[in-house]
């Protein structure tokens, strides 16, 4: 965590850049080479990692407090780090800063950072702009009791410095079971990105969320002098990154399980009232909690076998339905 905040922060602005900090081959450049004009690409999913990564930290910090106060201290430096990042991408833009949210497409992107100050956007909707949704922690009302040198530094900070609060969080607003929501996101910023998310059209498929929106499968997008980028729902075509990096298009288990995990904490806030429409524009509205179910339905749908004796990850392998190895089942990363 500390090399990331110390290398891979160039500006000292809480935006990183980092290569490989990102998705691989997701971007429409090579993230992992430095930029022909100098500058830098500040990247959606980098900070939204650091800003997950330091909830993740305070929370284990949080855990060891309560058997050791010393951290209670260490869980404080955490939820600042946490504070910090979601300040730079959730700020507005004006002429001297940028965050990383459009207020026109309601999605967050990657933006490209030039040498002169100036910023352009990279407008690829793809799950750079949804890994936001991770940075979510709720904490329970026996722990801040139990911690209150945590609890008084947490309130310092939302009374004295409204600039970090007012964007980022409802920790000041009890919400289900009196817990207290850390997050990224607002409840409007939330249910704007899941409006994508949960698009057939976009991002949702029957086997769980892709990696790029299937709007660029009929609409390749193109930053530059660059080739096109276009929905890949399979391997890879394009061969930078090594060519092993297939982000383009497929359902990754590991981000589809993090999202589904993201969902139950916001469920744990809002609860059962706050619904959504499911998937979007079905006109039909669920809780957060129930969305978290059917995802997770939908990636179990990935290795149950369906009428035709195949199972939809193994369709391309014939092999996988003969008796001798049709129990065997692979998994994958990506499907």
């Amino acid at each position: 965590f500390t090399w990331w905040v110390n290398r891979k922060d160039a500006e000292g602005r809480n935006i990183f850049q980092g290569g490989f900090l990102g998705l691989d081959n997701i971007g429409v450049v090579d993230r992992s080479q430095p930029m022909p004009n100098g500058g830098m690409i500040n990247q959606s999913d980098g900070t939204s990692w650091m800003a997950f990564y330091s909830l993740t930290l305070m929370r284990m910090a949080l855990e060891l407090a309560l058997h050791n106060s010393v951290y209670e201290s260490i869980a404080c430096k955490f939820l600042e780090h946490f504070l910090h990042i979601a300040r730079a991408m959730t700020r507005m833009c004006t002429q001297s800063e940028h965050g990383l949210w459009d207020t026109e497409d309601e999605f967050y992107y990657d933006a490209l950072s030039n040498p002169d100050g100036s910023q352009v956007p990279i407008k690829l909707r793809s799950i750079v702009g949804l890994i936001p949704l991770f940075a979510v922690e709720v904490l329970e009302p026996d722990m801040l009791k139990r911690l209150p040198r945590f609890a008084d530094r947490t309130q310092w900070l939302f009374d004295n410095r409204p600039d970090l609060a007012s964007l980022v969080s409802r920790f000041e607003e009890p919400g289900r079971g009196e817990r207290r929501l850390l997050s990224l996101l607002r409840g409007c910023r939330m249910k704007a990105l899941l409006k994508r998310m949960l698009d057939p059209n976009e991002f949702l498929s029957d086997y769980g969320v892709r990696g790029l929106s299937k709007y660029h499968e009929k609409n390749p997008y193109a930053f530059g002098d660059g080739p096109p980028l276009k929905y890949d729902p399979a391997e890879a075509t394009a061969i930078i990154m090594g060519g092993n990096s297939n982000w383009r298009g497929p359902v990754w288990f590991p981000i589809n399980y993090l999202f589904i995990e993201s969902l139950q904490k916001f469920h744990q806030y809002y609860g059962d009232d706050y619904l959504i429409e499911y998937p979007t524009g079905s006109g039909d509205k669920v809780s957060i909690l129930q969305i978290a179910d059917a995802l997770s339905d939908r990636l179990i749908r990935i290795f149950e076998t369906e009428q035709d004796g195949h199972r939809p990850a193994m369709r391309l392998h014939p092999k996988m339905k003969e008796p001798h190895f049709h129990e065997n089942v692979l998994f994958y990363e990506y499907f």
